[in-house]
């Protein structure tokens, strides 16, 4: 497993997003759904800014939960989403073969709903030894206390937690990095609140002498 210590590089990492769909996000209650969506969204921009490997899986999509929310599948028009019926991404042949399949042993979680189906994926790949980190701010949980139950018992069990700009800004680390600077930057500038108007403030009148 990769240190525990370790930052995150791209070359390492895959992110798995888990049934983010609009008939879960109603029952969303631990954080307002449009802030959800903006965060999620930033987080699959970020994934594809950096080329990580992305592995999306959905539940119950025909019948109740609806597809991967568009402003999502959007943002990672190439990725097409596994389909389930086991609420644990770990636990269906597919899915599971897909994130392995990537390579990668860090994995970056985002989902749908935080007391079921992140920490059942989250505690299953660790117990595989995978580095797993939970992107707390682009996962939601049927209440606020639900929600935060559930990143305690994951911490617990050797989770790391992390934000969406926590994962661009280590993945980035240096704005000289031309190669991911413009992706990057955008990221920042379109959902990073004040920072972002910061960044579109400091592009557009500071001018270095």
């Amino acid at each position: 497993m990769t240190s525990a210590t370790t930052l995150l590089v791209p070359d390492e990492c895959a992110l798995v997003l888990i049934d983010q769909q609009a008939g879960l996000a109603f029952g969303v209650g631990s954080i307002d759904r449009q802030t959800l969506l903006a965060n999620t969204v930033a987080l699959a921009r970020t994934a594809v800014a950096f080329n990580l490997p992305i592995v999306a899986s959905t539940s119950a999509s025909k019948v109740y939960s609806g597809p991967l929310m568009p402003p999502i599948q959007a943002a990672i028009p190439g990725v097409q989403p596994i389909e389930r019926r086991s609420m644990n991404v770990w636990e269906d042949a597919a899915a599971r073969a897909a994130v392995i399949a990537t390579g990668r042993r860090r994995l970056l979680l985002s989902g749908l709903l935080s007391e079921a189906c992140v920490t059942f994926c989250a505690l299953s790949a660790l117990a595989d030894g995978y580095d797993v980190l939970v992107v707390a701010d682009a996962c939601g949980g049927l209440t606020t206390a639900g929600h935060e139950l559930a990143l305690r018992r994951l911490e617990a069990a050797g989770v790391k937690l992390t934000s969406w700009i926590q994962v661009l800004l280590e993945l980035q680390r240096d704005w000289t990095r031309h190669e991911t600077y413009d992706a990057a930057r955008a990221i920042v500038e379109a959902h990073g609140g004040g920072y972002g108007i910061g960044l579109a403030y400091a592009r557009d009148m500071i001018h270095p002498t």
